[in-house]
């Protein structure tokens, strides 16, 4: 509660050079390399106290106030309602702003300029919604410090827990005298000097141009220190275990769906784990080492290092196997903010030379329902989201098939299909016959990006938002009454080749390069995916299938709900080699 900050700290606005002064040329050039945040006046921090500052008194540090606080989906509205926050915004930002009433204009360009003034940090308890990243902006004094790869202090959040507010802690890395400047690190922790560039690149503006944009496959390592980071446990080779021809199999799971619904006769639950002859856990088995060796003839419903399809920096990674270094047709130009920086920025830049088009979403590697998902064609943005967790950003599909909804428009939806994996080694690959539909709300068009009902299709999760839904047996009529040109047979066989591709490269190497060959596991995964017009190579229209994702141990329950036998099917089928009765078609 002391506001003593003034008592050593004064902010002054640096004038620029007058052009007439040739005299001062080198200054001139001082200028053209200082960031200047913003159009308006640069400011800059200086000491202003008689004594200057030491590093060792315990009371040189300093707490900055946090002017606002925010969740990016939430900052257009908060800019619109929140009464001054657009004004003081604009101000700290040098952006002209004069009316009373928040105007669209205004509003825009302070989401524009903020990833300039915008720290973050994440709560580490929470639900997934508490756990998606903040981002505050400092007050006046805070913003106006600027960047030096030589700073004079450090600053960090703290999250005061009795106020349970959030400030950051400033303090000097050296003793400073009356004068000397006050600044930090943008790119603190980076010490790669390429990478250094490409974290500065929203306040030292450059062109990345000469590094190629290029992705190959990552070398073995980056999938070795992937497995010891999962602390996953490979199995040892065992043989395929023969059952009896009648053998009633025990079945220990946590999953209510699957309690609720298997009722095919040669299953029967257990609570006891150990006289299980089939685990079917939702949660991620790690030792299979102990399985494989202990009870090799238990069956379990996951593969080791199936990862490398559920996590998206590894999906783009594996799926580079079947489409060179810029990936495969059916999966969107996707790259990992954490370790293909420099290549992202100038593919980036390449596309904005050429004229294309340069909308990106980026995505957290590893949480689901699109959690902290953004759409932007903001470069510093995307730049600003690695720092927040690790995020992968994908080509936005610019021009989706559409789907024209009779109360709203034509509208994005996505399609989910339930796979069922026997067998990685021979692969055996088999797709549940029904498959699910999600749709937006709003006409699509390629604006207003942070609008969640034009340009998101999941709506079963955000309260009071309509939730369309249309069976597949209804939709197929309707969609090939919009395209009589494309029979949904043909889209559908499209669809399941690149399902086949991408399991195809997925267990074309040994783990954990690829996903292990473990006889004793079975697994279901949903893959999501759009369809995206594409031209073939004679020139024809064509619906490319665009593969988003694909989820481990999936929510069946619209599956239950709408066809009571989905898991007598799935347990038939991978359990028991049975599939003449099931709804499923094979697919490799």
């Amino acid at each position: 509660q002391v506001f003593d900050a003034g008592d050593y700290f004064g902010i002054m606005q640096v004038e620029e050079v007058d052009e007439e002064e040739e005299a001062d040329e080198e200054m001139e050039e001082q200028f053209k390399k200082k960031p200047n945040p913003g159009n308006g006046p640069c400011f800059k921090v200086i000491v202003t106290n008689e004594n200057g500052l030491q590093a060792s008194n315990p009371d040189s540090v300093f707490l900055i106030d946090h002017a606002w606080t925010f969740r990016v989906e939430h900052a257009r509205q908060q800019l619109r309602r929140v009464p001054g926050l657009l004004h003081r915004m604009a101000n700290l930002m040098g952006i002209p702003f004069h009316g009373e009433v928040p105007d669209e204009d205004s509003i825009e360009q302070v989401l524009q300029e903020m990833w300039k003034y915008s720290q973050t940090y994440q709560l580490s308890q929470g639900t997934a919604e508490e756990k998606v990243p903040v981002w505050y902006i400092m007050d006046e004094f805070g913003s106006r410090i600027q960047h030096s790869d030589q700073p004079s202090f450090a600053a960090a959040p703290l999250f005061y827990m009795p106020q349970q507010i959030a400030y950051t802690v400033l303090w000097p890395l050296r003793d400073l005298e009356t004068g000397d400047e006050v600044t930090r690190d943008y790119a603190y922790g980076e010490t790669d000097r390429l990478i250094r560039k490409c974290v500065l690149l929203p306040w030292v503006p450059t062109e990345v141009l000469d590094v190629s944009c290029f992705t190959p496959e990552p070398p073995d390592e980056h999938y070795q220190a992937i497995l010891a980071e999962n602390k996953e446990k490979l199995p040892v080779v065992i043989n395929p275990p023969v059952y009896a021809e009648d053998k009633v199999f025990k079945v220990f799971t946590d999953i209510q769906q699957v309690l609720n619904n298997l009722t095919h006769p040669r299953f029967v639950f257990t609570d006891n784990e150990g006289e299980a002859d089939i685990l079917y856990n939702f949660s991620h088995f790690k030792d299979y080492r102990k399985l494989s060796e202990e009870r090799p003839e238990v069956m379990v419903n996951q593969f080791p290092c199936e990862n490398l399809l559920t996590v998206k920096d590894c999906l783009a990674s594996i799926a580079r196997r079947a489409g060179g270094p810029n990936g495969p047709r059916w999966l969107p130009r996707t790259f990992n903010l954490q370790t293909e920086l420099p290549q992202f920025i100038s593919c980036f830049q390449q596309r904005d030379r050429r004229g294309e088009d340069n909308h990106w979403i980026c995505k957290p590697w590893n949480l689901a329902r699109s959690l902290d998902t953004h759409i932007t064609n903001n470069l510093n943005s995307i730049i600003r989201h690695r720092e927040s967790s690790p995020k992968v950003v994908c080509k936005y599909i610019e021009e989706p098939v559409l789907f024209e909804r009779e109360d709203v428009g034509r509208v994005k939806f996505d399609v989910r299909y339930v796979v069922l994996l026997r067998s990685a080694r021979p692969l055996w690959l088999y797709s549940y016959d029904v498959f699910w539909l999600r749709f937006s709300n709003r006409a699509f068009s390629l604006d207003d990006l942070d609008d969640y009902e034009k340009h998101f299709t999941v709506m079963n999760y955000a309260p009071g938002v309509t939730l369309k839904q249309v069976h597949c047996e209804d939709f197929i009529p309707l969609f090939e009454k919009q395209y009589p040109e494309y029979p949904w047979t043909t889209v559908q066989a499209s669809i399941f080749k690149a399902f086949a591709e991408l399991f195809q490269v997925a267990t074309s190497k040994p783990a954990p390069l690829g996903i292990c060959d473990y006889p004793s596991s079975r697994a279901i995964y949903a893959i999501d995916l759009m369809l995206k017009w594409d031209t073939s190579g004679d020139g024809k229209r064509i619906m490319q299938p665009q593969i988003l994702e694909v989820n481990f141990n999936p929510d069946c329950d619209r599956a239950c709900k709408y066809h009571p036998t989905f898991f007598n099917d799935v347990f038939s089928t991978l359990f028991l080699d049975e599939t003449d009765n099931c709804h499923v078609t094979r697919i490799v």
